[in-house]
């Protein structure tokens, strides 16, 4: 994983809603730099787009998921090599699971500048219309993925993978500890807590008690849910004051 401090932003094609990473790409990617200059510090810029994408209509196989376009990956993938950083393919599975999603994508996660995020909040049990509720996942699933990845990055003798996964609430993942340490791969817990500055910084504290020692730390902000009733977004300042340190920093 890159030494210095990860910085950015996600999203997909058409859809505003999903972050700042949209439409003309190097506009997009032109803000990121911005805002990771903010940081005043070594960092390198991350493009995170949501690939597989949880919707609340179930699609031919039922899953209620579409996976992006190989073109889509390769326009996200070269903005990213553009801007000298990596990309994150965010997975949101709805009725799938996890690790095929992530093996959808191998012809991309064998280049050494691609990795994944986890977005187990998307990841709903049967029964169950992603939005509707909580996905959820486990450790022991979450630590399939990574192995699978160490296996990827040491057969193709790639740098490190990047495993990012995201959580809102404790509920999201359970058993966390059975995700174990893998070489090849470093692993990042973003806590997703949206809100003023004290209700991130509680969610943080909580979801922070559950990491293994072996994980990163990361933080994602929103740039409109988290200013809603006159809240103003926390700075870079903030930010880097947490107790852990984030590892990756990401907008939406």
């Amino acid at each position: 994983m890159a030494t210095s401090l990860l910085v950015g932003f996600c999203g997909a094609p058409h859809a505003k809603a999903l972050g700042e990473m949209t439409g003309d790409l190097a506009a997009a990617g032109r803000e990121l730099i911005g805002q990771a200059g903010a940081y005043r510090q070594a960092v390198t810029p991350v493009v995170e787009l949501v690939a597989t994408a949880a919707h609340r209509t179930p699609g031919p196989d039922g899953r209620y998921r579409t996976r992006a376009s190989d073109s889509t990956i390769a326009e996200y993938l070269a903005e990213a090599r553009a801007l000298k950083g990596v990309l994150l393919l965010d997975i949101q599975p709805g009725r799938a699971d996890f690790l095929p999603e992530v093996r959808a994508y191998e012809r991309w996660l064998a280049e050494p500048d691609v990795g994944v995020a986890l977005d187990p909040e998307w990841a709903v049990e049967p029964g169950v219309v992603p939005g509707e509720k909580f996905g959820r996942t486990t450790g022991a699933e979450l630590d399939g993925v990574a192995a699978y990845l160490a296996r990827l990055a040491h057969d193709r003798r790639l740098p490190d993978k990047i495993m990012a996964y995201h959580q809102v609430a404790a509920s999201i993942v359970r058993d966390e500890a059975a995700l174990r340490a893998h070489p090849g791969v470093s692993i990042v817990k973003v806590v997703d807590g949206i809100g003023s500055s004290a209700a991130k910084k509680a969610t943080w504290r909580t979801l922070m008690a559950a990491k293994p020692a072996h994980v990163l730390a990361g933080f994602k902000l929103f740039y409109e849910e988290d200013t809603r009733h006159g809240a103003t977004l926390m700075t870079p300042s903030e930010v880097l004051a947490l107790t852990p340190r984030p590892s990756y920093v990401v907008y939406e």
